[in-house]
């Protein structure tokens, strides 16, 4: 029997020395010269004070085998090493407390036995140094670790911080500007219509991979960024009665003139947030009107992701006045063949749970593509947007841990293809509306 139990022993013993290199830094080094043991794992509550079986003072920690205090524990330590032999100068048996522990060692140690500490536990010199030996690796390890880890530079967080505040500039989430648009009018959805949203608000987008969107081909989801004709040829104004697109009979489109408002609005605050860009006023001012003509609609699909609620796929705005879903879009003339790809995209988006910074930055690549029609600096453009690109990249291995950015990466790359394709189909003048004195100043 006492074989098995030193069997036993050794073993736990070996079990336990495996263990020690694991434990926390600030703890290791508590330990140095003595072992102590973890708690059992759920055995006690971390807001529940623990008392030393010793003395009574608040204890630190299993060691030894036992729950003590630090000053009970090198008492133990200090009396096996030494061998001491204590002899008590009263009948063998006081109560120890934290005020009378050092007037009778020989009744101290015989608590500690009883409470099962054990000297097995301690360590020898050499197991010291050792164990001194192997923190220090671990700590070198982890050291030349953390200095591999990508970090985000002092002139790219500087880049991030005017975006934020670029931003924050241009977009109000308050919404108040909108009770300056001309009401939203909706009417009754006809069945044809109320039939096909329906379609698309009720498919179970939720069960989509957002992998779907933002796969190989990463915004092959998004429509084609396209200004709809009716922005671009319907003149609303009052005094254009002999324009031949006022024929469009407006009453059929209840929701046109708000939404036009709305669009027109966005615009004005993108192009602040453009400005803002850092090396965007360095490109001419010819190149500043090509790029924000063929991006202006897609950086307000981007900016609009953070109105967006994926429980009734509806764009919130403040008020139920600005709650906008699909059917009020399809009154300002948008078909069902757009807004389902749209409502898709902002789906894809919403599931990537994107930092403020990393959407910031999405729409400054967006902004900054060197292949939209009619730029004259390319090279400049580019070399704007691959700054840009690089950041949000470096951002997203600091900042963003998985398995949230397990798709963030290829997004980030293939924002720019998305940005290069969309620009290639859209017609120099599908973005009417934009003048100089929009972007001059």
């Amino acid at each position: 029997m006492r074989g098995a139990s030193m069997s036993q022993l050794c073993s736990s013993w070996d079990l336990h020395q495996q263990s020690m290199a694991y434990l926390p830094d600030a703890e290791m080094e508590t330990m140095a010269a003595s072992t102590s043991l973890p708690d059992p794992a759920g055995e006690f509550d971390r807001n529940v004070p623990r008392i030393c079986g010793v003395c009574g003072d608040r204890a630190t920690g299993f060691h030894f085998n036992a729950m003590t205090c630090e000053g009970c524990k090198g008492f133990f330590r200090r009396s096996m090493k030494r061998k001491a032999m204590f002899t008590c100068p009263f009948n063998g048996d006081c109560k120890i407390t934290k005020d009378n522990r050092r007037h009778c060692q020989a009744c101290r140690l015989k608590r500690c036995v009883d409470i099962g500490m054990m000297k097995e536990f301690i360590l020898t010199d050499e197991e010291v140094q050792r164990k001194r030996e192997m923190i220090l690796k671990r700590k070198e390890e982890e050291a030349l670790k953390e200095s591999l880890k990508p970090k985000l530079s002092e002139e790219q967080q500087k880049v991030i911080d005017i975006l934020l505040e670029a931003h924050h500039k241009t977009f109000d989430t308050t919404y108040s500007d909108f009770n300056k648009f001309r009401p939203p009018v909706r009417s009754k959805v006809s069945s044809r219509t109320a039939t096909e949203s329906s379609c698309v608000v009720s498919q179970d987008f939720s069960s989509e991979d957002s992998s779907d969107v933002f796969g190989s081909d990463a915004f092959g989801a998004f429509p084609e960024p396209m200004e709809p004709q009716m922005f671009s040829n319907l003149d609303l104004s009052e005094d254009s009665d002999e324009s031949p697109s006022m024929s469009i009979e407006l009453p059929h489109l209840p929701m046109l003139p708000h939404l036009a408002d709305l669009v027109s609005y966005s615009i004005q605050k993108v192009i602040g947030f453009a400005k803002m860009i850092p090396g965007f006023r360095d490109l001419t001012a010819e190149d500043q009107i090509a790029l924000l003509k063929s991006s202006a609609i897609e950086v307000i699909m981007l900016r609009s992701n953070q109105s967006f609620t994926m429980e009734d796929m509806s764009w919130t705005c403040g008020s139920n006045d600005f709650k906008y879903k699909v059917s009020d879009v399809t009154q300002a003339g948008h078909s069902m063949e757009l807004l389902e790809p749209l409502v898709k995209f902002q789906v894809g988006l919403k599931k990537l749970n994107l930092h403020e910074e990393e959407h910031v930055l999405l729409m400054a690549i967006c902004i900054l593509s060197p292949d939209r029609p009619g730029v004259q600096d390319t090279s400049l453009v580019e070399s704007i947007q691959d700054r840009l690109s690089d950041i949000l990249q470096t951002y997203i291995r600091c900042r963003h841990p998985p398995p949230g950015s397990r798709l963030l990466p290829s997004t980030a790359c293939s924002s720019r293809r998305w940005c290069s394709r969309s620009s290639a189909t859209r017609s120099p003048d599908s973005s009417r509306g934009f003048e100089h004195p929009h972007i001059k100043g």
